[in-house]
């Protein structure tokens, strides 16, 4: 088959959110999922966590609505991943977004990919290495399967720390730390399109991403998923300031039209919110 030019095409989002307890993985992925979709009642989110997602149904203080929802409980077989998140698209149909909260169960929870990886180990002829060459594709299936259902898809993974062993400066091996690494198969991350890492302040930052994040940092709200959305369908990028010449996006009390609107009319020209507080800082002190 022969080489064709290609050209950018309507897609779906594929992002994966990452962060240590409390770090908000639940209330960003409804964000943003609400973002993409302007409907809470296109969003099926799947909750392994005990029933905690419940909370952040209807609250006004947070700005959420009531969305679909279904428990996960033990065990968590790659197979009823597979099946809830088939179920949670159909509900929500190809414009709605499904939640998978949280991915880290299927690997390293009762029923994920490491318990049937033992299992397989204890077979006559197996062992802890040669499991891996089975475990390994059930792992691949319930990646590939979750990322080519037809809406959009939100995992969230828990992190922790990971260190390495280095030597100081005393010639004595020592821990350091790397920072913090999903609870998942090592670079499981790479099968997203957005991987974004949320800190304990609840701040996140792209680690990977392949649309117009790729500097961006802030706390992640609807508006970013509006972007998202918009950059999916039509290949509509945010304005550039003029400034950083950094792309404008949305923080957590102003759209990005609001940013640009208010930059031009005090200050002539597109600026993001970082610039334009910069600007206002040095007019204030001149």
């Amino acid at each position: 088959m022969a080489f064709q030019k290609v050209t950018r095409e309507k897609s779906k989002l594929r992002l994966a959110l990452a962060g240590p307890s409390g770090a908000g993985k639940t209330l960003s992925a409804l964000l943003l999922a609400y973002g993409i979709t302007n409907d809470w009642s296109k969003i099926a989110l799947i909750d392994t966590e005990h029933g905690r997602a419940k909370f952040y149904a209807s609250r006004s203080d947070f700005g959420t609505g009531e969305f679909l929802y279904q428990e996960m409980t033990a065990p968590y077989s790659p197979e009823k991943y597979i099946d809830m998140v088939k179920e949670g698209a159909e509900a929500v149909g190809e414009d709605g977004v499904v939640i998978v909260d949280s991915f880290s169960h299927a690997w390293d929870n009762e029923g994920g990919v490491l318990d049937i990886k033992s299992s397989i180990a204890q077979r006559q002829g197996k062992n802890d290495y040669t499991a891996w060459d089975e475990a390994g594709k059930i792992q691949n299936n319930l990646v590939n399967s979750i990322l080519s259902v037809n809406c959009h898809t939100i995992v969230t993974m828990r992190a922790k720390m990971a260190y390495a062993m280095e030597q100081n400066d005393k010639g004595k091996m020592m821990p350091v730390k790397l920072g913090l690494a999903p609870v998942q198969r090592e670079n499981t991350e790479y099968e997203f399109d957005i991987v974004l890492n949320i800190a304990r302040n609840h701040i996140a930052s792209a680690s990977k991403d392949t649309t117009f994040l790729d500097t961006w940092s802030g706390i992640i709200t609807s508006e970013l998923g509006k972007s998202l959305k918009e950059w999916l369908d039509d290949g509509v990028e945010p304005e550039t300031c003029e400034d950083c010449k950094k792309k404008i996006l949305p923080t957590k009390q102003k759209t990005i039209q609001e940013i640009v609107d208010g930059s031009m009319k005090t200050y002539g020209r597109k600026m993001c919110w970082a610039c334009v507080m910069k600007e206002f800082q040095k007019q204030k002190e001149g």
